[in-house]
């Protein structure tokens, strides 16, 4: 029948179960990416094929549909996927599984002595990873690759709150690259660039996967350190300062060295957001360029 050969052409899955959640109906594009023919799983139940649908919130959706004729949507964004699928996208490295939206809804014969559930599953595997690329964008700063202000200030509203909360210790590092303008007057921005991008790897690969390490602007870099008092900042900070001044950078077989200045403030209980720990180490950091640089320098309030 027609009917039944559009079944099987359209590009969308399509799982018809019966009123024991049985497999009626099992489109071809379903047997494409599950690699389940429909004669093998037809008149099983859709949980011995995937046990993990065997949940809560799934059985409770399928009651409403089946019941009440409620029509229900599984959102990419909140759930991933129904179905365990490996991806058909080239572009999709960053999804162990398929990306689906899913819609569920009711179908009656025989007037409604018969009940069926219908689910249709839509592969929006690429939307996701262009979703997902716009915005790590969003979040990285595009020279260096590290995370950019906007996202360092968001995770600091976050943390500031959350350390309030908990009452537990918090700091935060600004570091800024001495003399980054005779850098940039005596070899070209080029250079500059590949300076910037080179103390972003050194100093990231130096820090927790918990802490928060951006680009601030210009020169300047910020990390957060969660969970970490000034005396653990300090000597992070100091780790930081001589890790870069032994670092020997050659750009164009030039030989270049460069230190850094930094400071360093921890959150207190006189510090009524979360601009005022960020203005503080930040004056921490003036103070050590101002006496010197190649030095780390400890908020005064502490």
């Amino acid at each position: 029948m027609i009917v039944d050969q559009l079944f099987d052409l359209v590009d969308i899955g399509i799982v018809i179960l019966d009123n024991d959640l049985k497999i009626y109906k099992w489109n071809r594009w379903m047997e494409i990416h599950s690699g389940k023919p429909a004669e093998t799983v037809t008149g099983h139940p859709i949980f011995e094929i995937f046990p993990d649908l065997n949940n809560p919130a799934f059985l409770r959706s399928v009651k409403y549909v089946m019941n009440f004729g409620n029509f229900y949507f599984f959102s990419q964004k909140l759930h991933h996927y129904l179905f365990p699928f490996k991806p058909a996208s080239s572009l999709a490295a960053n999804f162990e599984y398929m990306q689906q939206s899913c819609n569920m809804g009711r179908l009656t014969e025989n007037g409604n002595s018969d009940r069926y559930v219908y689910i249709t599953v839509h592969d929006v595997t690429e939307v996701a990873v262009y979703e997902k690329t716009l915005l790590e964008m969003n979040m990285k700063d595009g020279l260096t690759g590290i995370h950019n202000r906007r996202y360092l200030e968001n995770q600091l509203i976050s943390e500031f709150k959350r350390h309030r909360r908990a009452q537990k210790t918090f700091s935060t590092i600004m570091l800024d690259i001495d003399f980054f303008k005779n850098v940039n007057d005596t070899y070209g921005h080029q250079c500059g660039d590949f300076i910037l991008k080179s103390i972003a790897f050194s100093i990231t690969s130096a820090i927790r996967s918990t802490d928060v390490f951006a680009r601030y602007g210009g020169e300047e870099f910020a990390c957060l350190l969660p969970e970490t008092d000034m005396g653990g900042a300090l000597y992070l900070a100091e780790q930081f300062r001589k890790k870069v001044e032994k670092e020997v950078y050659y750009f164009k077989d030039t030989r270049i060295e460069i230190t850094i200045s930094l400071g360093v403030a921890e959150l207190s209980n006189d510090m009524e957001s979360p601009e005022m720990l960020l203005k503080k180490a930040d004056d921490a950091l003036y103070e050590a360029k101002r006496t010197g640089r190649n030095k780390v320098v400890a908020s005064q309030s502490q």
